[in-house]
């Protein structure tokens, strides 16, 4: 005979989302940057954002993250809304803002760069075994070998590595790149390429902003364009996206280094 049990059975709630937006809106200093932009971003999943420069793409993701306000609209980061800081589950973000280079910083190797990255505002030292997964996370952006090397000395491509290291040393469940790959090596792009494989393998969620795909192509299933602070595309890749994304460019701005600093708000955005 069925039985139907009830009282002790927990309802089924649906799993959250890695991240949604809905009808979000930013404007900053006067000017409106996003309109109405909805996003959704599946675990396991590797999503492009996309468009020329200005359309917004830098912007979405500071909005996402919490790193610039929101005029209007909604986002949540796995079910926890970012309206709300002290309940996003940080721990599970791991995020490598634009071109930040160690070109001018303070002397400290790749080693010490990437466990700055299990630092938070309660504790002044890494944790006790802290080594082997900054070890790992290095391992996993190819450069280990050079663990205990100035990162003054490395090339941007291999700064950047280090930093998406540093992100990645949490282990996190959604993975923020900011235009990876913009002046960065071959050799570089290739390695940002198998670090990405393995996490696809091991089902973290990844939402990148790029300008083209580059030697991202063949990873990345979906992409998100935007022109004017709006989605105009959410689909398979389009063609246009293996060379440039379209024929603006607007407000292009060069990218430069600045400091590895440990006390970076946007590095440290998910530490607090």
């Amino acid at each position: 005979m069925l039985r139907l049990v009830t009282g002790d059975v927990a309802p089924y709630r649906p799993m959250a989302l890695p991240v949604r937006a809905r009808d979000l809106h930013v404007t900053l200093g006067g000017a409106r940057i996003l309109q109405g932009v909805d996003l959704d971003v599946r675990d396991g999943e590797m999503v492009a954002l996309l468009g020329a420069n200005g359309s917004g793409k830098s912007t979405l993701v500071k909005a996402l993250l919490s790193v610039v306000p929101v005029s209007r609209g909604t986002v949540t980061l796995f079910g926890a809304d970012v309206a709300d800081r002290r309940h996003v589950p940080w721990r599970r973000v791991g995020y490598v803002p634009q071109r930040v280079g160690a070109a001018s910083g303070t002397p400290a190797t790749a080693l010490e760069v990437v466990a700055s990255g299990l630092l938070d505002n309660r504790r002044l030292r890494p944790p006790r075994g802290w080594r082997e997964p900054a070890m790992s996370a290095l391992d996993e952006v190819g450069l280990a070998d050079r663990a205990h090397e100035t990162v003054s000395v490395f090339s941007g491509g291999q700064q950047q590595r280090v930093l998406i290291a540093r992100a990645l040393v949490r282990r996190p469940d959604l993975l923020v790149l900011d235009e990876p790959l913009t002046g960065i090596d071959r050799d570089s792009q290739e390695s940002l390429a198998a670090t990405l494989t393995g996490l696809r393998e091991r089902g973290t969620s990844v939402l990148t902003v790029l300008h083209e795909l580059g030697s991202l192509a063949g990873l990345l299933e979906r992409a998100v364009v935007l022109r004017h602070g709006r989605v105009v595309h959410d689909g398979a890749p389009p063609p246009a996206a293996a060379g440039h994304c379209g024929p603006e460019h607007e407000h292009h701005h060069a990218h430069e280094d600045v400091p590895v600093d440990p006390h970076n708000p946007e590095l440290r955005l998910g530490l607090s």
